[in-house]
């Protein structure tokens, strides 16, 4: 029987992925009531925030900026409250899509080749060819992602791109199949494959109802199905993941994976990618929800 704790849920903040969030939070919130704790919620407007008194833990649910970057986390260490999810230098590096692939590439992980922006007047680099992808380098949810099939359309695309940060990060366009491996407790959970309608999982697809269809377990042969699963492993142990995350892989028609991101803070809506797969593996979404807070319990 799990005792009943006292738990603040962070949700909202102030991040573009603030509406993402609050449908995390929500969800969590009725999950761990549910289960019979007492939940708190708190939505920081800025870093000035103030914990409910008696926290026993913080249930992470913000997403982007000062969510998945370390910062909130960061302040959990200094307040000595323990919290689900990465801490604050895994957070960090996961955060930076740079880091990541500069991670990635120092373990061996296979990823994209990739170059980096700073600057929109920036001219197409040599030795690259279309079609290629831009994404802003700190931000989730596939905002200001953008896709470039001519070389023609590459300045507007990157001066969209760093609307949304100070850098963008090329990367070559993985023609394949789009998948998400969960890894919760060091285990990778079964295979989530994400098939759009029509275009591309970017943002509108991937919160519109009906726009996109989920297939878990994945189904690929034995064989491709562990090199996904190993390929996202090694990408959550080279940014030093902890507890839980959900690593973005695409694999090519021969079957190589090749890691795209790790979100350490991944959506936890009912029907987001990481409950998702966690149901495949029998674990319902408040029994997940109580794993997260138990593995948050054993450091604190």
């Amino acid at each position: 029987m799990n005792r009943k704790l006292n738990i603040t849920v962070m949700l909202g903040g102030f991040s573009a992925e603030r509406e993402v969030s609050l449908k995390t939070g929500a969800a969590a919130v009725k999950a761990l009531q549910s289960l019979g704790h007492t939940v708190h919620e708190l939505d920081p407007k800025d870093d000035a925030w103030t914990l409910a008194p008696g926290t026993d833990v913080v249930f992470l649910a913000l997403h982007g900026t000062y969510g998945e970057d370390g910062q909130a986390q960061a302040r959990l260490e200094k307040l000595g409250v323990p919290y689900t999810g990465c801490n604050p230098e895994s957070s960090r590096v996961a955060f930076d899509k740079v880091l990541t692939k500069q991670r990635c590439v120092a373990a061996g992980v296979p990823t994209a080749k990739f170059a980096v922006f700073d600057a929109p007047g920036a001219t197409w680099p040599m030795g690259w060819q279309p079609p290629v992808v831009l994404k802003p380098v700190r931000q989730g949810s596939s905002v200001g992602l953008q896709f470039v099939d001519r070389v023609v359309d590459f300045s507007a695309a990157l001066t969209e791109a760093l609307r949304h940060d100070t850098q963008v990060l090329m990367e070559e366009r993985i023609v394949g199949r789009e998948t998400t491996v969960a890894i919760l407790d060091g285990q990778a959970l079964p295979v989530v494959e994400v098939r759009p309608k029509e275009g591309t999982y970017d943002y509108t697809n991937k919160y519109t109802a009906g726009r996109t269809e989920y297939f878990c377990p994945a189904q690929f042969e034995p064989s491709v199905t562990a090199a996904i699963q190993k390929a996202a492993l090694g990408a959550f142990q080279a940014v030093g993941g902890r507890d839980y995350a959900r690593v973005d892989v695409m694999v090519r028609a021969n079957g190589e994976p090749i890691v795209l991101e790790v979100n350490t803070l991944p959506g936890m809506t009912e029907t987001s990618l990481l409950p998702k797969a966690a149901a495949a593996a029998g674990i319902s979404y408040p029994e997940l929800c109580q794993r997260m807070v138990d593995l948050a319990m054993k450091r604190g």
